[in-house]
């Protein structure tokens, strides 16, 4: 983590210092830095980055904070690279602020993740907080899971790599960089064998937990498996589940989600000799009922597409969706509303396009897609030879933000939208 932070603030001076290095060589140095300050303070102080949305309206967290009946619980998901619990923390006290949560539990609860189908396995971690307004009408649960256990130890066959051995023959940016390759490159490899797996275990259990009523019911530090009969009471149809995921998390959150549908679908296909997955009957009528929302920052689901099986069931979302549908009765959700922030200097990030979720993405979780066009990385330029923004700030840059948290919180097409989003945003509104 440490690595991409001082990569971060190490490329950002990038720009600046190769505009005074021409120069210097040119033999005009003082001039010149004069001259790369003036650009650099010109484009801090104008904000013309992109922000357009495009796809259908949706309500972002508050309005599920402001019923009075059922718990507003969001779970995040990270990334690629080496995380340890409370990575969101930032993000989370920004999140909090704009929906006016900021009273805070005095501990949070950590569950270290195992599956009844094989509890010998760690999963990672998942780290639970509790906020409140004011007057305590308001709850939010943020679920934090952190599932870098279960690649660390695989990615320790890299670690020769960044010994002194090699990396003091490498320029000193260069062995940043190859460091931060070496966190991050190898997770979507594992992702693709057999540690996908219990990575996808690991998501299924936080869902689990996600559907305990509330606060209390959650256990203190412990190291238990969460089983669907103790889990999804008859309060669950009220609760909001918002799902909030970055980079190959994303791909998590939606394998994890279609790998519940067929779970429904055929337990036994899932169970063991120890542990039986069927789910308690009621369980399925009660998420058919909901509404879920999935923010996915720097997505990408189509990058992670290349080389995989398509989902079980595909190209049928009227047959799943539509009330006189023909498998309307085995779908998951009422409606899967997919939020896909994507910035376009961020170089491993993809918009998803409508044949794309018909094609790619389970039918049972009747999907709707809006795609989010902003920059959240600064665009600097170059003499006028062009503009530059740092890919790293592009990458990284979502979950610190106003304009995506700003979203997140209270949505777009709405009555409730963020003036800051009115302001600095466009939308173009699908009806089809």
């Amino acid at each position: 983590m440490n690595s991409k932070v001082k990569l971060s603030n190490l490329t950002k001076g990038l720009l600046p210092l190769s505009l005074a290095i021409s120069v210097v060589l040119s033999g005009c140095a003082s001039f010149g830095k004069g001259i790369a300050e003036a650009v650099l303070e010109k484009t801090d102080g104008e904000d013309t980055r992109v922000c357009q949305v495009r796809g259908k309206p949706f309500a972002g967290i508050a309005p599920s904070l402001a019923k009075k009946h059922g718990k507003t619980k969001v779970l995040m998901v990270h990334g690629v690279g080496d995380r340890l619990a409370g990575y969101s923390t930032e993000f989370l006290e920004k999140l909090a602020k704009e929906l006016g949560v900021t009273a805070k539990s005095s501990t949070y609860k950590d569950i270290q993740l195992v599956s009844p189908v094989q509890p010998e396995k760690n999963l990672g971690n998942l780290r639970i907080t509790q906020l409140k307004n004011a007057d305590d009408s308001k709850e939010l649960l943020f679920y934090e899971l952190t599932w870098s256990e279960i690649t660390r130890t695989q990615k320790e066959l890299l670690s020769f790599d960044n010994s002194g051995e090699y990396s003091y023959k490498r320029a000193e940016v260069n062995d940043m960089m190859k460091k931060f390759g070496n966190d991050t490159g190898p997770d979507p490899i594992i992702y693709l064998g057999d540690s996908r797996v219990q990575i996808l275990r690991a998501f299924s259990q936080s869902v689990c937990w996600m559907g305990k009523d509330g606060w209390e019911q959650l256990p203190m530090d412990s190291r238990v498996a969460c089983t669907t009969t103790s889990s999804f009471s008859e309060n669950t149809d009220r609760d909001a589940f918002i799902f909030i995921s970055h980079s190959l998390g994303s791909r998590i959150t939606i394998d994890g989600l279609q790998r519940l549908a067929s779970v429904l679908e055929n337990p036994k296909k899932y169970s063991t000799a120890n542990y039986d997955v069927t789910p308690p009957p009621r369980m399925r009528q009660l998420l058919q009922q909901k509404n879920i929302q999935i923010f996915m920052l720097s997505n990408q689901l189509p990058m992670l597409q290349l080389g995989r099986e398509l989902p079980e069931v595909a190209g049928q979302k009227a047959d799943y969706c539509h009330a006189n549908g023909a498998h309307y009765s085995s779908r998951l959700f009422n409606q899967t509303n997919i939020i896909a922030f994507s910035d376009p200097n961020d170089l491993l990030s993809y918009a998803i396009p409508h044949h794309f979720s018909e094609k790619y993405l389970d039918s049972r979780l009747c999907i709707n897609v809006t795609n989010v066009n902003i920059n959240v990385a600064k665009i600097y330029d170059a003499f006028g030879m062009g503009k530059f923004a740092n890919p790293m700030e592009a990458h990284l840059g979502y979950t610190k933000d106003d304009r995506v948290i700003a979203m997140i919180a209270k949505g777009i097409g709405n009555a409730q939208v963020a003036p800051l989003v009115k302001e600095k945003c466009e939308w173009t509104e699908i009806t089809d």
